[in-house]
């Protein structure tokens, strides 16, 4: 599929549009493809996700969020064994199998159990668990197999994968719920997360023929990381690059998190039934993806070659200190699922791929061991964090109002920190010695 495409009519709008070199294709339409399908199955899980958070009550979120953090906890030392002890060819894999298999479970306890609170619960921890780390590892591996300079050409482009899978995600949530059932879309979900198995192998085939120089670089490039599997914590605390970008995204979660519990409590009060959740929630992601793909695929490479990374990176994070100074005069449902639409597409089509070119200059073990440690617990240390404080902002009686005034003021901080990360990525700061590791 990948090589059809490359040699086709895509493959010369890639060369001309965005400077693709033709022994980067076969690359770059397989990485598309990959993410496409891992991207499709998360986007139709996360409406079902969503509802599935209500159905276990809008209170508990903040436990939820806790609960998210633990599990996180948990299993980064199982990732750091995997990692250490697994070709990169085999990790993507094993990790997509296994969560296909667990995507299996869940839908025979959901049919072996008719009080679904507690399985709705382990759902949503599950999915915001798991749905990180699969991204996260792809995302270590695409800074694995291109360059500094290609990752300015081609995430751009290869992000379009989570935004056409965003789209097609949503639109087989939103037509399918109310036809076979949200339940028998998490089997739709598990078999994409098996087809993307081949397609991890072929990548690994390609870049291992691209690498060019000693034999000893082709043996590196599919050769275990080893060491020990708790270095990454290590690499994030004494690398003063991995902890400003491990601050920029703990800050990322604040602005997204306040958002998301407000819209969460508004849709809870405003639509009852959990199949009109589900479809409005897969509505929603439709959206934000349409808008997302077009950016992507028409106007980022052409701003990442007219504008300043430290410009571009900044965007987002002006428009969010905005859209929160306007949601503190006018805080209703419409303007709140705005003002997320805006966010959300401003992440995916933008920061995501921003965020992923500040790893591509560190050296290999930091790009999936200290990179696993910000993408899934530092993240989800922020929304643990931030969920508890909005909790507390509103037990002290502050308004709708006051906390929209507050996240404007988190997301100017998130701007400062999104800066001083792409001011080192940009001055090549970025490329730091590997941190010794215990082997014992």
């Amino acid at each position: 599929m990948a090589e059809q495409a490359a040699g086709g009519a895509l493959g010369r709008w890639l060369i001309r549009v965005l400077s693709v070199r033709r022994e980067e294709l076969r690359g770059l339409v397989g990485a598309f493809a990959l993410l496409f399908l891992v991207w499709t199955a998360y986007s139709i899980l996360r409406p079902v996700r969503e509802t599935m958070g209500i159905t276990s009550g809008v209170s508990k979120l903040p436990l939820l969020f806790w609960a998210t953090f633990a599990c996180t906890l948990a299993i980064q030392p199982v990732f750091g064994v995997l990692a250490a002890r697994l070709r990169r060819a085999a990790l993507l894999p094993a990790l997509y199998g296994f969560f296909a298999a667990n995507l299996l479970g869940f839908y025979l306890w959901f049919h072996l159990q008719d009080d679904h609170t507690w399985i709705a619960r382990a759902f949503f921890v599950w999915l915001s668990v798991v749905n990180l780390f699969w991204l996260s590892v792809f995302w270590s591996f695409m800074a694995d197999l291109f360059s500094r300079e290609q990752s300015h050409r081609l995430f751009g482009f290869i992000a379009a994968g989570t935004s056409l899978g965003g789209l097609a995600g949503p639109l087989l949530t939103a037509t399918l719920a109310g036809t076979i059932g949200t339940l028998n879309l998490l089997l739709v979900a598990a078999a994409l997360l098996l087809a993307a198995i081949p397609l991890v192998r072929l990548l690994d085939r390609w870049q291992t023929g691209q690498v060019r120089g000693s034999a000893d670089s082709v043996a590196d490039a599919g050769r275990p990381l080893g060491g020990n599997p708790f270095a990454g914590f290590g690499q994030v605390l004494a690398s003063p690059v991995m902890a400003g970008i491990a601050l920029f995204v703990f800050l990322l979660t604040w602005v997204s998190t306040l958002l998301y519990l407000e819209q969460q409590a508004l849709v809870d009060r405003l639509l009852p039934d959990a199949d009109e959740q589900t479809q409005l929630f897969g509505w929603i992601d439709f959206g934000v993806q349409a808008a997302s793909l077009a950016i992507q695929l028409v106007l980022l490479g052409q701003l990442m070659r007219r504008v300043r990374f430290t410009v571009l990176i900044l965007v987002v994070p002006a428009l969010m200190v905005a859209g929160y100074l306007w949601l503190a005069t006018n805080p209703v449902l419409w303007a709140i699922v705005g003002t997320m639409i805006v966010r959300r597409v401003g992440e995916y089509s933008i920061m995501r791929p921003c965020r992923e070119m500040l790893f591509t200059s560190v050296p290999r073990a930091m790009k999936y061991k200290a990179k696993n440690i910000i993408d899934t617990l530092v993240y989800r240390a922020g929304d643990a964090v931030s969920a508890s404080a909005h909790a507390g902002l509103v037990a002290l009686g502050l308004t709708t109002t006051g906390v929209f005034l507050f996240a404007a003021g988190m997301s100017a901080l998130w701007g400062w920190s999104a800066l001083t990360a792409a001011r080192r990525h940009e001055e090549g700061h970025g490329v730091a010695p590997a941190l010794p590791e215990r082997t014992g």
